[in-house]
């Protein structure tokens, strides 16, 4: 087989990639290893500015059927309501954070690529190998049990955290983890919260409560450890316990723990290889700007590839370019995870920290907040 560009990974970024690139007239496939699409539900939170993203795509409109628009974020300190965040303040047109579980946007995405290239996705298909000469790029694979090989121009690694590309290319991998650690349940919504978020800045740990569609809403804990083995009662006990909300009754979706890591690839090219999404950088996941942050690198990587595709004598520059300008976008949406994780910590449940954040919810800096948890303000590209 031979293409313009190999994506390996079909989560939510391989898959907006690829339907961006088949916009553009630039023949993909996509390797995903998994064989079929994960239901345990992960990140949830799709921002303004991926919003954008997808209207430009012309795919905003599923999204908008299937989502719920989160106008509003409710700040607590401790039990107690210190002021709320608007979101409808923020540019227009998308005045919301779309809450829309994980594995329901690679739905959406999967049928975009397979309605625009029904050839271009591949399950069931893991990476072996990849080598590269100065002008293509052939990645060994494995599909239904058989040893395959595809040749391109480029290669797009998309493929998490752990990704086989980012390996294979030699790129090193840099950060650390956090001591932080939380559990987090969806549940059946029995709080008068509505469509607005709720955050409990709380001398025992940080509590977040996002809607959800179909009724529902996801609880985030902050706890002292790692649990290995979360159980529903155990979330129910601790809200009950911080914020006297009860839980008890209400019906179990999922529930899970996780910790916290930061981590960042040397550089986000190599040769005719590209990193995007997990598999160049991690943060933290509170505050759900993980997967928009991929997002964004997307529609960069699109642009990167079709100048490079008319004229390769801009690869050099455009793809350093791209792996500096992402570098930048990443850490600073580290920094800002970073804050967030720190507001959750019991070490900021002081007066101090209490008045500060009265203080902003009620001045103009009320907006400037709005923006921040909105992802504005992150730095620009051109090309």
């Amino acid at each position: 087989m031979e293409t313009d560009i190999v994506i390996v990974g079909g989560g939510p970024v391989g898959l907006f990639l690829a339907g961006r690139l088949i916009q553009h007239g630039i023949s993909c496939k996509v390797l995903e290893k998994r064989n079929k699409i994960d239901r345990h539900s992960k990140s949830l939170g799709i921002h303004p500015v991926s919003m954008e993203l997808f209207h430009t795509a012309g795919i905003v409109k599923p999204f908008l059927k299937e989502g719920l628009k989160i106008k509003k974020g409710i700040a607590f300190w401790d039990a107690k309501e210190l002021g709320t965040i608007s979101f409808e303040d923020c540019p227009p047109p998308f005045r919301f954070i779309l809450a829309l579980p994980q594995w329901k946007t690679e739905r959406i995405l999967e049928n975009w690529v397979r309605k625009s290239d029904p050839d271009a996705f591949i399950r069931g298909s893991e990476v072996t190998g990849i080598s590269q000469t100065h002008d293509s790029t052939e990645i060994k694979f494995t599909h239904n049990r058989d040893t395959k090989s595809i040749r391109s121009r480029f290669l797009v690694g998309c493929d998490g955290k752990n990704s086989i590309v980012r390996k294979l290319a030699g790129i090193e991998f840099i950060g650390k983890a956090y001591p932080d650690c939380y559990i987090m349940g969806d549940f059946e919504d029995t709080t008068p919260f509505g469509s607005d978020a709720a955050v409990y800045l709380h001398s025992e740990g940080l509590i977040e409560s996002f809607p959800l569609p179909n009724d529902q809403r996801r609880w985030v804990l902050k706890t002292d450890r790692y649990i290995e083995n979360p159980t529903p009662q155990m979330i129910a006990e601790i809200v009950r316990t911080r914020i006297h909300h009860i839980l008890y009754g209400a019906k179990n979706f999922m529930v899970s723990s996780f910790g916290v890591q930061q981590y960042s690839a040397e550089k986000y090219v190599h040769q005719n290889v590209l990193l995007a999404g997990d598999a160049a950088h991690v943060v933290s996941p509170i505050g759900g700007q993980g997967m928009n942050l991929g997002w964004l690198d997307a529609e960069h990587v699109t642009s990167v590839l079709k100048n490079t595709l008319e004229d390769s004598s801009n690869q050099k520059r455009l793809f350093s370019e791209y792996s500096k300008n992402r570098k930048k976008i990443a850490r600073q949406v580290a920094k800002r995870a970073e804050m967030n994780m720190h507001l959750g910590r019991k070490e900021t449940s002081t007066f101090f920290y209490k008045m500060m954040m009265t203080i902003s919810l009620k001045s103009r800096l009320n907006k400037l907040l709005a923006q921040i948890f909105t992802m504005r303000g992150l730095g620009k590209w051109w090309i």
